[in-house]
């Protein structure tokens, strides 16, 4: 039984009534003793039934005299799902029943092997003390099960080709898919609390947006001359509703880039981001601080409770977070002092810091990647507990405001970027609002254009800013890797439904053979 119970999740027990002759016909249809026998002669590796297999039970399912699909009954009896049942009757002692209630149980859980419209009966603790129902009627089959369940799946490829499979035998996958769904939640009670409004804004668009990144490009049927592509970010968009009057907004939701897929990066992500008039980067910072606070305490009472699978955040989120100025901090891990990043010849430069310093030097070697790259070999080592990296070299930030550094005497931008064990999380900005310099800052990216990010001059966006946008203070959070750091996830497949853009893609391409295995199409 305990084997038994382990599959049935919530943790429910079926007890025969003495006086039941259904319930009695329900426990030899679903017999304990074979079920178990079954169960334990699984393998661990799914596999598709042969044809054979197949039609042996179908014969069998046919030959129990059911219809074997039918449509939800409807007759009255009041239906509870496990997890309202089993707190609204925890107040049972052992040997007490319900006698004046009689509901119908449902969920997908309830049968182990197909499923059931619910089990009917009275609530009911056994005199050992579990909460159980006294069955009155044979529930009556709803969905026959053709495959045999296995007990457990480790390999990556079948569990994420099987995605549907793994979501019931492995309780770590679904339980990282329900806090996925908690922290989205959390996030948007925690932005709405504080006044600001959920808005969506266009994926699709002649441009992708704010974001200096490689888009995926398409057509319209409707014209099909003109140029479409993808969103990288919602930035542009979401500024614009901020000249709108909307002085504190937000979104969720999806935004690609037509680049590589490795661990932590998928084409298709998901990410949130705010926007809040008169906010600077100093109340931007205190309120990613306050945020990430407040969802490691919400993910930790969840892993007590109902997601118990997962590993508990051992995160320190106690502000104020530790700072590091970019410049400042690399020239004294260096050693060296950077040339004036303004000047013409600056990429020279600093290209010649690699060579010296033995630096792997990145492909298409533009000043904005070179100082990227000096900041994942001596900075982003440093941020393993949650770090602000701040004062970006101006370049790095071609959408934020700007301003001399009094210490450094370069130019650097308004903006802070939180690293926790390693990775990027957040990034936060003073959003430039001066037309006349985001002209300037869009010439400067342009040089920088390649075929892998293709930054051009939004004329339709310095229209709007022409309009008086308000100083305003920008955020971005990607919701994947927010959700790898509070579930204890190192990859980002896990907590994606249907993993990568590559996992997704291939579903598409396995096809089952004659013999009933599966196969993938040429």
């Amino acid at each position: 039984m305990s084997s038994l119970q382990k599959c049935l999740r919530p943790p429910l027990r079926f007890v025969r009534s003495s006086t039941s002759t259904a319930a009695a016909a329900y426990c030899r249809f679903y017999s304990i003793a074979q079920i178990l026998k079954r169960t334990e002669a699984r393998a661990n590796n799914l596999t598709v039934n042969s044809e054979e297999s197949h039609q042996t039970r179908r014969e069998a399912l046919v030959r129990s005299g059911r219809e074997l699909y039918p449509r939800i009954r409807h007759d009255g009896t009041p239906t509870m799902p496990c997890k309202s049942f089993l707190e609204s009757y925890k107040y049972l002692t052992p040997g007490d029943t319900v006698e004046a209630t009689e509901l119908s149980l449902q969920g997908s859980k309830l049968a182990f092997i197909d499923l059931a419209q619910g089990v009917k009966g009275r609530p009911h603790r056994t005199k050992r003390g579990q909460l159980s129902i006294l069955v009155t009627e044979l529930p009556q089959l709803i969905s026959p099960c053709l495959h045999e369940l296995p007990t457990d799946l480790q390999n990556q490829e079948t569990r994420i080709r099987n995605r549907h499979v793994d979501l019931q035998v492995n309780r770590r996958a679904a339980h990282t898919l329900r806090l996925r769904s908690s922290i989205i939640s959390e996030t948007r009670k925690f932005l709405t609390s504080y006044h600001y409004l959920e808005v969506q804004t266009p994926i699709l668009a002649n441009t992708a947006g704010g974001a200096v990144a490689r888009a995926f490009a398409t057509t319209a049927g409707e014209f099909p001359e003109r140029h479409i592509e993808l969103r990288t970010a919602p930035e542009i968009w979401l500024k614009r509703l901020v000249l709108g009057g909307f002085e504190r907004i937000f979104e969720l939701g999806p935004c690609f880039r037509n680049e590589g897929i490795d661990k932590t990066h998928n084409p298709e992500f998901t990410t949130c981001e705010f926007y809040a008039a008169y906010e600077g980067l100093p109340s931007l910072m205190s309120t990613t601080e306050r945020l990430l606070t407040r969802l490691a305490t919400a993910t930790n009472e969840l892993i007590k409770g109902p997601l118990s699978s997962l590993p508990v955040c051992d995160i320190d989120f106690a502000s104020p977070f530790r700072r590091l100025d970019f410049i400042k901090e690399i020239e004294s891990a260096m050693n060296y002092r950077l040339p004036d990043l303004a000047h013409k010849d600056s990429e020279a430069e600093v290209l010649k810091i690699f060579t010296e310093r033995n630096i792997r030097i990145p492909e298409r070697a533009t000043l904005p990647r070179l100082l990227d790259r000096l900041s994942a070999e001596y900075l982003e080592p440093l941020c393993q507990s949650p770090t602000w990296i701040i004062h970006h070299p101006e370049c790095l930030a071609p959408l934020s405001k700007s301003f001399v550094d009094p210490e450094s005497q370069q130019r650097v931008s308004a903006r802070a970027e939180l690293f926790i064990g390693g990775k990027e999380l957040v990034n936060t900005y003073e959003e430039e609002n001066s037309p006349f310099e985001q002209r300037r800052k869009f010439q400067e990216q342009a040089k920088y254009r390649d075929d892998t990010s293709r930054m051009e001059i939004d004329e339709s966006y310095l229209e709007a800013l022409e309009w008086g946008l308000p100083p305003t203070g920008g955020w971005g959070c990607g919701i994947d890797r927010l959700v790898m750091l509070l579930s204890g996830t190192d990859r980002i497949n896990d907590v994606l439904p249907f993993g990568n853009l590559r996992n997704v893609v291939s579903l598409g391409s396995v096809r089952r053979d004659t013999a009933g295995s599966e196969a993938a199409s040429p």
